[in-house]
Parts: C-alpha cells; structure tokens; sequence
C-alpha cells in the first residue's frame, strides 16, 4: 500500500493521518486551515512549524477542510501542499466531501457538519448532489459554536442571564466587555474565538437558559438547512464536529420529533476518510 497522509481540517484544528509508511497509523493535529481567512505564506509557515513527519514522505496527500470547496482555493491548495510534500498527486476536497466519505462512506445520506461553523449535503455515495447555500460565519452558520457563542455573548451583555449564568461566563472569559470585542472586531478568527464561549454551554447543561440556547440554535440549523432536503425523509441524517457530538441527544430529539432517521455522529470524520482510502 502506498503512504497516504490524510488530513481533515476545520476552521480550529487540523488532524493529520499517515497510513502505509508505518505499521500503525501516525496521527499529528495541527492548527486549521483555511484559505479564505489565511494567505499562502501564513499556511506555509503553519505546516513547517507545526507538522512534523519530516522522516516520513507521503506518496499521496488527501486534504480536506473548510474554506476548500471552490476551486480557485482548492489549487491554491494544490500548490502549496506540493511544494511542501514535495509530491505532485495531492487531491483537494472540502470539508463537506470529508464528512460525506467519512460518515457514510458509499452509502447514500444526509451530512451535516456542525463544528465551529456548520454546513451540510446530499450524497449520493459517490459525490455531493446538492447541498444549501453556507453563508458563513457572519451571516449564517446556523447551529454551529459560532452562532451559539453570539448567543451567549447576547445573553451576557445584554443582561439576560440570570445571576449564577453571568457569574459562570465571568469565571471562564473575564467581564471586560471591550476585551471581548476587541477579540472579535480586532484579532484574527473572531468565529473561533465566539466558538469558544461553547464551553459555557457544555459546564451547565440542564439550566433551561442553556437548553434553550442549544435548542434554539439546532432547531434552526434543522429549519434552515436539514429540511430543505427531500431526502432527509429518505435516507439517515448524520452529523460530524465537537458541536454535534457534545450536544447529539438534542440531535437525537430534534430528529425523533421531526420523524427522521438519525445516522451516526462523529466528533471527527478521520476515521471513516482512513476506512475510506484503505480500501
């Protein structure tokens, strides 16, 4: 079997796999990747001081992350991860093909990826057949830890959370309201940074001002996005990222109650993308 690095990459991290060049699978995470809000020389400078496998060169390099679906990007991306690997059969793909060969692999379903930002698709088992628009982390990203970190942030600044809430975001992010905004308004990755206040969200679970926030966002994702699809009545939904795992029994409600069939949830799609290439 030839060496096959396979990388799955979202907005915050990245997770590199190499299979054939050892016995074992080496595993390497790195920071995310994405062209979008990275140039060339900062995704260069990423891989050189992050990802070590100098003592192993891939003989095929399988890149899939968010921000890799047009294919303007995805040469970009082409020509970087060539010039590094020094390998010229380098294959790049978005986030949503990951998802769709990791969780269904050639079965037919529904994805959904709902991580620091969200997107989904129909596939077919062999490609993406369509798929709703993704307007991004400013406009859309519904259910993603972006849109519910905007939420929290409401809440807290707007006074809303109720006395042991606002004590709790206090203890994990500080009061500094300017601080905060300057995060968002001024630094790099404002939509990692609002994925963030997540954490609030997953230390208080049963607080019905928590719920309702976890709800509220999946029910619109569902609203936007899952139902659009004649096919979720169909074929089984599945879903993969941190937020659709920590919170997959309010998945698993929201599909019951909507009469759908719940495929798999997988904090990663690594998994089933090293199935996918090991056949």
């Amino acid at each position: 079997m030839a060496s096959i690095l396979i990388a799955e990459s979202g907005s915050t991290k990245t997770d590199w796999c190499l299979i054939g060049a050892t016995q074992k699978p080496k595993f390497v995470k790195t920071s995310g990747i994405n062209p979008y809000l990275q140039t060339s020389f900062e995704i260069n400078a990423l891989l050189s001081h992050e990802l070590n496998l100098k003592k192993h060169k891939p003989e095929q390099v399988f890149f899939y992350g968010a921000g890799a679906g047009s294919t303007e990007k995805q040469k970009e991306l082409k020509t970087i991860l060539r010039s590094f690997f020094g390998t010229r059969k380098v294959e790049v793909h978005s986030d949503m093909v990951a998802a769709a060969r990791g969780l269904c692999g050639k079965e037919k379903g529904v994805v959904a990826i709902l991580g620091t930002g969200s997107n989904s698709c129909f596939y077919d088992g062999k490609a993406i057949k369509s798929k709703t628009a993704s307007l991004g982390y400013v406009a859309g990203d519904e259910g993603s830890g972006n849109h519910m970190g905007k939420r929290i942030l409401r809440y807290y600044a707007y006074n809303t959370f109720d006395e042991d809430l606002r004590v709790a975001f206090e203890q994990l992010f500080g009061n500094d309201i300017s601080a905060i905004l300057n995060h968002i308004y001024k630094q790099p990755f404002p939509n990692r940074y609002l994925a963030g206040f997540v954490r609030l969200l997953v230390e208080n679970r049963g607080h019905y001002m928590i719920e309702n926030i976890i709800e509220d966002s999946l029910n619109e994702f569902f609203h936007h996005h899952i139902l659009k699809y004649r096919e979720s009545w169909k074929h089984p939904i599945s879903f993969t990222g941190s937020v659709a795992y920590e919170f997959r029994d309010v998945i698993a409600a929201i599909c019951e109650q909507s009469e759908l069939t719940l495929g798999t949830i997988e904090r990663s799609p690594l998994k089933g993308l090293i199935r996918f290439h090991s056949k």
